[in-house]
């Protein structure tokens, strides 16, 4: 029971992470971290993204510019860049590490301290990237509401708001973060000994690997 119990953690916890950092990667391209409406002009709406900026008008459809210098990017977006960058990178390793050490492989069964460490690693890894997604969504949207309400900037002028990126960011982050808690729990959750838990890997496989072998041999 333990062992299908931890088994599911796993899988569970690498769905999510999966899902986060899926939702990472488009985070990081999405043109919508910020939008702009335009009350003398509702036909036309501006998109502002790490990579550029972009206005749609009905007549014309969407146009979209990039960005021409990095060292001329705002800071925060110059930092969101590089945080998002890692947190894709890190989002990969983990899920690799974790991937390749589930209890269903086959891979590694004499060495499951080895296959526990590189889980424990991955759900780390997962964990950092959850948070460096986090850290430019929050920044970008913690400085988007100080600008709407800044009292010294004219009611005239146009405000930014939140755009969508931010929270496809910000679910992303907290996928990434469950699946790495999941990920580590099921690593520290307690093993069988070594005998029944052969017994119990075998009659509880992985349904992908093992769909073929229904009648397995104790």
């Amino acid at each position: 029971m333990v062992l299908v119990f931890r088994r599911v953690m796993q899988l569970a916890g690498l769905a999510l992470s999966l899902l986060g950092w899926v939702l990472s990667c488009l985070t990081t391209y999405l043109p919508q971290w910020k939008i702009l409406n335009l009350e003398l002009n509702e036909m036309e709406n501006w998109t502002l993204g790490l990579w550029q900026t972009c206005v749609f008008q009905e007549e014309v459809g969407m146009q979209c510019k990039d960005f021409d210098s990095f060292l001329a990017l705002p800071t925060e977006l110059r930092i969101s860049r590089i945080l998002m960058f890692l947190s894709n990178g890190f989002g990969v390793l983990g899920l690799l590490l974790s991937g390749v050490s589930l209890d269903c492989w086959r891979i590694g069964e004499g060495q499951r301290g080895l296959k526990k460490r590189l889980v424990i690693l991955g759900g780390i890894l997962l964990w950092l990237s959850g948070i460096t997604a986090l850290i430019p969504v929050s920044w970008v949207a913690h400085n988007t509401v100080e600008e709407f309400w800044d009292e010294t900037i004219p009611d005239i002028v146009p405000r930014w708001e939140f755009g969508v990126a931010l929270f496809v960011g910000w679910v992303a982050g907290f996928s990434l973060l469950l699946g790495g808690f999941l990920l580590t729990c099921a690593a520290f959750s307690t093993q069988a000994p070594s005998g029944h838990y052969t017994v119990a890997e075998m009659q509880a496989p992985c349904p992908h690997l093992e769909a073929g072998n229904l009648n397995p041999k104790v």
